[in-house]
Order: C-alpha cells, then structure tokens, then sequence
C-alpha cells in the first residue's frame, strides 16, 4: 500500500469522469480508475478476512407499523394485507401515507452505546448501519434530501451516532445502501385502488410536493429492480457519494449487482479513493454487492452461501429473522447462527446477520438470549474463526446429504447433521466443528492416516470450551475421537488439531 501514500494525499481533489450520455460525475482522485481494468487492482484488506462476522442495524421507520420487510411498498398495493393493516389503523394511503409513517418513528429507547457493547461481546467484529432503504429516506445528516432522520423522526444522525459507538468499541463500520432499487421500488405510491370506494382516487405519492420522497413516475417499461433512466443513476451516485465522502466507512453494501455500468464503477472508484485518502493510503475499503466481484469488490449472498471454497472472499447477508420488526415473528436460534457461521468462514465467507430492533430501538428479550448465547460460543471458539482461512476443503457432510448450490435465498435448504464437520486453518492448527452434537465417537475422515488430505502429524486433540481429557486414535480411514462425557453447553463443537511435521 506504500504507493499510494504519496497520491492519496491529493485525493480531495476530484476528476471529471466523461460518460456517454450522462454528465460528468466528480470521483475522488486516485489509483482507480471507474474501468474493471483498475478495479481489479483491489486487493482485500486484512481486516475483512480475519473478522468473519459482522452485525447490522437493518433499522428504520418502516419497523413502526410492526409488520416486517416492505411496507413502504405494499401498502400502497390494495389487497396486500399491509395494506388492509394501514387502512384499518391509519386510514387510506391517498389521505395518509408512508410520509405520515416517519414522524412516527421516534427510536426512543435507542442507545447505541449499549447495543455495540452487546454485538461485541456477542463477537462481532463489524457493524454496518443501515444508510437508507428502499423507503428513500435517509439514516444520515443529508445536505441533499430533506427526508433524513435529523430533520425528521428521531431528529437524530442515526449513522453517524452508530459509527461513533463502533469506533468506541473498536469495530470496522460499515452503510448499507438500498437506494437504486427505490425508484422502481416506490412507483406503487403512484397508483390508486381500482376498485371500492376509494377507486380512482390517487395514493399521495402522486402529488407532486413529496416527489423528493417517492420520486417522480416512472416511464411505463421502467419496472425492473434497477431503472433504465438515464436521469436517476446520476442522482444515486450524488446521494451515494455525500454518504461515503463524509462518514467514511470501511464498508460500503449495495442491495443489487454493481448499479448502473459506468455511474456503479465512478462509486467504487469514488469510494476506494476515499478510503485511500482518509486512511493515509492504507486501504480498509471493502464493497459488498450481489454480483460476482472477479476480485474488484466482495460479493454478496442474501440469504444464500457458497457450496465451495470461493476464491475471492465474500459475504452472506441475512436476518436473524424479518429484516424489519414484525410482532409474533420467528427468530433463528444461536445454534442456526453458529452453524451458518461456521459453514460460511470454512468457504472463505463472511456472515453478516440483521438483528432485529424494535421500532423504539431496543432489543427484545430472546434477542437478548441470542446473543448472549453467541458470545459465550465465540468466546471458546473464536481462535478457530477469527483471523483463519480456509483448509484444503471446506468440510465433510453424510453421504445422504442432498445437493445446495450456491446462490441466494438458499439457507433455507440446508440441513446440518453431527456427521456434517466443517474446517478452518490457522497456523499449525486446524480446526474441525463438528455442527451437531454427535450420539457416538467423532470420525473426521479427512485425517486418516491414509488421506490425501492431511501429510503431517498430528500432535494434540482439543475440545474447544472443555478443559476434558481428549482420547483420539488415528487410524487409516479416519481420525477417531472418543465422545467425551460431558460436552460444553452449545451444540456446535470445535475441535481443535494441532498439526506437527510432514510424515510423507
């Protein structure tokens, strides 16, 4: 990185980038260049391939009408039953709308302090606020956009007062940022009912006034996740760049592929250049989007993993339950977590996992118990996550097991059993969890002795969190070990093999 320290100081300059068709957009100066030619000069930082495990605030004033994920959307659908919830308890969407939602949004008994010392004590390593959801309104002290939560809502810099927190408590701080997908996302503000009393009558995302909120109306083939105009990607790129220029955090997280071609490489060239300056060019920059990087940024698995040990490091992004707060609603368990955890660092992944705020800003008492539970494992275990690397494979599963193949939305599909063990390395140390506990001995076939796998000694066997005596036997088809009598209080077990010399 000692190349760059010499230019990173001129970075608060910028460059014009001349793209057809569009205007020139302002990119800090730099290294990179808005081309995949000079974004594949990136190279990961340190920082992001030891964390493994980072925590999210997917927080917002979308929590306040308890119902979960998309309501800003669908309760502009008729029929939908957030629409329904709305009519009943807000009234009709032409007459109140989502922009009457935000005042409600108060976070009163947010206190950041409090929750970061929880998420690291529970072992998170990164924290990533939410900067803005498809809502298009911003978590962040916008100059650009009266929709923002020091001017509205809780009147306070939600972004910034959490990265104060995470720099408190010595975590890498990330944004995530939902914005290129809302201007199709919203276009249901403009509709109407077309059908009962209230048919024909315009929702209030038609009056032009709050067009800052829910944009302006969309051409008729402009329907896709990501818009076709050629006016809106100028715009994101100027919202994005407020937001990376002025917090400058170590991750940057986009809910899409790389938006928009040239405008999507001018942001990452903006973004990398940045971080270069701000940090006296050491790079700690790191961008998650959903789409395979070829080594220029860290892709992103919503709610999906790897089958296999990726090349490039990477991410999965998902929620300890709905993204946003929904009463009555389904949390994974700290044993779901740990296995997903494990399964995804084994791949040379990241987890990244959305814990679940109430619309007031705290935490409801399983939340609690989840994370409690987790740091208790992290704690025994974590020198078997933190800072290693994948092995030779990412692990063994039972013969019976089906197929998952990599993509998002697939963490459904997967099923761990005891006979399911996953890897990781660090050092002369290998590590095997086991990620059920196991009704007999432990055979790790992978270390028989007549395994390709595995050409050293092996030295010592450990159960991580146990201070028991391990009894182990090597034989030709698999490294045995004794089930202990008493086994620590979680069920995903590491165990910890210290490697000596070659014996062939």
């Amino acid at each position: 990185m000692n190349m760059y320290k010499t230019i990173a100081i001129a970075a608060t300059f910028s460059i014009a980038v001349h793209m057809a068709g569009a205007q020139p957009l302002p990119v800090n100066n730099g290294p990179y260049k808005p081309t995949a030619e000079s974004l594949k000069q990136y190279r990961y930082p340190e920082w992001f391939k030891d964390a493994k495990f980072g925590i999210w605030a997917h927080w917002g004033p979308q929590a306040v009408p308890r119902r979960g994920d998309w309501y800003a959307r669908r309760m502009y659908q008729q029929g939908d039953n957030d629409y329904k919830d709305h009519l009943s308890r807000y009234g009709h969407p032409s007459q109140f709308g989502y922009k009457d939602i935000i005042p409600l949004w108060k976070a009163e008994k947010w206190d950041p302090d409090k929750l970061m010392a929880l998420y690291k004590k529970a072992g998170a390593k990164y924290f990533v606020s939410m900067g803005s959801h498809h809502d298009n309104f911003y978590l962040w002290n916008s100059k650009i956009h009266r929709w923002n939560a020091v001017q509205m809502g809780p009147h306070k810099d939600v972004v910034g007062l959490w990265q104060k927190a995470a720099q408190k408590y010595g975590l890498k701080f990330g944004v995530s940022e939902h914005l290129a997908a809302s201007y199709t996302w919203f276009q249901a503000a403009h509709s109407a009912d077309t059908s009962g009393p209230y048919k024909g009558v315009p929702y209030d995302g038609n009056d032009p006034q709050y067009a800052d909120l829910y944009h302006t109306r969309a051409a008729p083939n402009d329907n896709g996740w990501l818009t076709n105009s050629t006016e809106w990607p100028g715009e994101w790129y100027n919202v994005v760049k407020e937001l990376v220029d002025n917090y400058h955090p170590d991750l940057l997280y986009s809910d899409s592929p790389l938006p928009f071609g040239d405008t999507g490489r001018s942001m990452l060239a903006n973004f990398y250049n940045g971080n270069l300056a701000y940090h006296n060019g050491e790079m700690t920059a790191v961008y998650n989007c959903k789409e395979p990087s070829d080594g220029m940024w860290a892709q992103d698995l919503e709610r999906g993993v790897q089958d296999t040990i990726s090349l490039y490091p990477w991410q999965t992004d998902t929620s300890v339950g709905d993204w946003f707060y929904a009463t009555g609603q389904k949390y994974k368990s700290a044993t779901d977590i740990l296995r997903m955890l494990v399964d995804i660092v084994s791949k040379n992944g990241n987890l990244l996992i959305n814990i679940v705020q109430t619309p007031e800003g705290d935490l409801e008492p399983d939340m609690l118990n989840t994370l409690d539970d987790i740091g208790k494992w992290t704690a025994a275990n974590g020198e078997g996550i933190y800072g290693s690397r994948p092995w030779k494979l990412f692990g063994e599963r039972p013969a019976s097991a089906s197929t998952v193949k990599a993509s998002n939305f697939n963490e459904d599909r997967m099923r761990y059993t005891a006979e399911d063990i996953r890897f990781t390395m660090q050092g002369d140390n290998l590590y095997a969890f086991v990620l059920d506990v196991p009704t007999g001995d432990i055979k790790i076939k992978s270390l028989g002795k007549t395994s390709k796998l595995n050409d050293r000694r092996i030295r010592s066997v450990k159960l991580l969190g146990s201070s028991a005596t391990i009894h182990w036997t090597q034989k030709d088809d698999a490294l045995v070990i004794e089930k202990p009598a008493v086994l620590p209080e979680w069920k995903v077990l590491g165990i910890k093999v210290e490697l000596g010399e070659q014996v062939r």
